[in-house]
């Protein structure tokens, strides 16, 4: 006797319901990246993060944390100092992403004259 249908878990990243896809969208993003390459240094206080992420806004960046946060890649923790601060880092799998990531800033970095070069040829045509 059947117990009704049962929904399988799906892991793969190609697959819509897949939570590894919904964690991929979260961390492929230009602010998530951006954040956790940061981080990748070392622990940062939110404005010292933002000041290190150029041009993210105070609600983006807080959107972001939260979001990382909720997805197992940052730890949020509040120092009972006086005055009280709030210190993020990344979690061991928030280190993985985070090197994976740096690997692929410094290969673009290490390219960034070859690909103005090829966006001023696809921009004069």
């Amino acid at each position: 006797m059947s117990a009704g249908p049962t929904q399988e878990f799906v892991v793969d990243v190609f697959a819509r319901g897949c939570t590894s896809r919904a964690a991929f969208e979260d961390v492929t993003g230009r602010w998530p990246s951006l954040v956790l390459i940061a981080l990748g240094e070392g622990s940062f206080r939110f404005n010292a993060l933002r000041r290190k992420v150029d041009g993210v806004s105070e609600k983006m960046l807080a959107q972001t944390l939260q979001t990382l946060e909720r997805d197992g890649m940052v730890t949020r923790e509040v120092v009972t100092a006086i005055p009280p601060r709030v210190e993020y880092e990344l979690t061991p799998m928030g280190a993985q992403v985070a090197e994976k990531l740096r690997a692929l800033a410094d290969l673009l970095e290490a390219s960034a004259l070859r690909v103005g070069v090829a966006q001023a040829e696809y921009d004069a045509r």
